[in-house]
């Protein structure tokens, strides 16, 4: 048994632990439209494939990626203007945090109201719950680098942008992969959120309609699948920081 297999082999265990205790839980209970068993759902994403794959998956992944997109964008400028900045920095913080305070839930509706049932109420949700941990984790590892290193760079005539390219970004790196490992499943719920809300399309709009037919299985299907887009995306992530993280000497 390869490494990979072997750390991966505790984490599979204690999922099969948990689906065989829910199995069991949900076939005690006997209510299928309250908890579906694991394999009324697996049965009923086979059912509805064609539905779930070639139409409400891909509108919720449009969603996320766009929205996902423009949070880096966001957040990486947001961060790096208020490091470059003490005056930014001031400014532009306690607005940051004050985003997160909206309640999503509550407001939502009216982004239906203003840009209508089309992608972009749902991209706004999405955008909201996720550029804030991109936004102060990346701001956290550009201020993680070490000033003695920076001063060093200067005094041998380095001018701000190569202190930034040479010192920061090395820093802020790991720092960037673990707010974007933390801001694919939130961007998801984002998207499902909005699409539960007000939408035509979507994971979210699909079980929220199976939630008005008292579909157990139904309701659970786009969340499983929702969960396995999300720790696809988290596992290839990892994979692309290991290769371009190289320093960190993680096994």
């Amino acid at each position: 048994m390869n490494k990979v297999n072997k750390a991966n082999l505790p984490a599979a265990i204690f999922i099969f632990f948990l689906l065989i205790v829910w199995e069991i839980g949900a076939l005690k209970m006997n209510a299928s439209y309250i908890l579906p068993t694991p394999i009324q759902i697996i049965k009923k994403i086979w059912e509805l494939r064609e539905a779930l794959f070639t139409v409400h998956l891909p509108a919720t992944m449009l969603v996320t990626g766009v929205g996902l997109a423009i949070s880096v964008v966001l957040g990486l400028a947001l961060a790096i203007a208020m490091d470059s900045s003490e005056i930014i920095r001031k400014t532009l913080y306690p607005l940051v945090v004050a985003t997160q305070t909206i309640p999503i839930t509550a407001i939502a509706p009216l982004f239906v109201v203003w840009f209508g049932y089309g992608i972009w109420s749902k991209i706004v949700v999405a955008v909201l719950m996720t550029f804030f941990p991109i936004t102060i984790t990346v701001y956290d590892g550009l201020r993680s680098a070490r000033l003695e290193m920076a001063e060093l760079l200067r005094t041998y005539g380095a001018r701000r942008a190569e202190v930034f390219r040479i010192i920061k970004i090395p820093c802020a790196l790991p720092y960037f992969f673990s707010a974007v490992k933390m801001a694919v499943p939130i961007s998801i719920i984002g998207a499902a959120i909005g699409e539960w809300l007000g939408a035509q399309s979507g994971l979210g709009y699909f079980s929220r309609r199976m939630m008005s037919q008292l579909d157990g299985a139904g309701v659970f299907a786009p969340i499983v699948l929702l969960s396995a887009v999300a720790m696809i995306a988290v596992a290839i992530l990892a994979v692309i920081e290991k290769k371009c993280v190289k320093w960190r000497g993680e096994n």
